[in-house]
């Protein structure tokens, strides 16, 4: 058990299950900052389907301390104190294989979803001290992304 609570301790992502579908990206930090963890969390993804505009029912959230996630985790597991309507029940699990805001950072920079064309409202977040702050800059050229058909 030691070694599981050593591993836990250091990880500081996780993800959020079973979301409401016509959550927005708003809503979920909304619903995380009603819950006590504003300033908490240094980056946010809530990911949208580009054709319906719902979004597909999970969030990345990265913590400053890794302290924070057990009560996060106690307080989103089993969550069901929508805004809208919705029985769905969240939760939370741990982010695999992205752990950490760098990491998180370096996978989504260079990536698609970063295009000048997609709406912000889309776009993964990078917060420091409780405010939004520019999410780093690409290190290379980012492709529009492409639309599934």
């Amino acid at each position: 058990a030691g070694e599981l609570q050593l591993t836990r301790e250091r990880k500081t992502s996780v993800m959020l299950r079973n979301l409401p579908n016509n959550y927005s990206r708003a809503m979920v930090l909304k619903m995380i900052d009603d819950e006590g963890f504003q300033g908490t969390y240094n980056f946010v993804y809530f990911p949208i389907d580009f054709r319906s505009r719902a979004g597909l029912g999970y969030a990345f959230v990265n913590f400053e301390d890794p302290v924070t996630v057990d009560r996060f985790w106690r307080t989103f597991e089993g969550f069901s104190n929508w805004m809208l309507p919705s029985k769905k029940s969240c939760f939370v699990s741990w982010c695999s294989p992205h752990q950490g805001l760098e990491a998180h950072v370096e996978r989504y920079r260079n990536s698609p979803i970063m295009h000048p064309s997609v709406p912000d409202e889309y776009k993964p977040l990078v917060f420091s001290g409780g405010a939004r702050v520019p999410f780093p800059a690409p290190t290379k050229a980012v492709r529009a992304p492409r639309l599934r058909t």
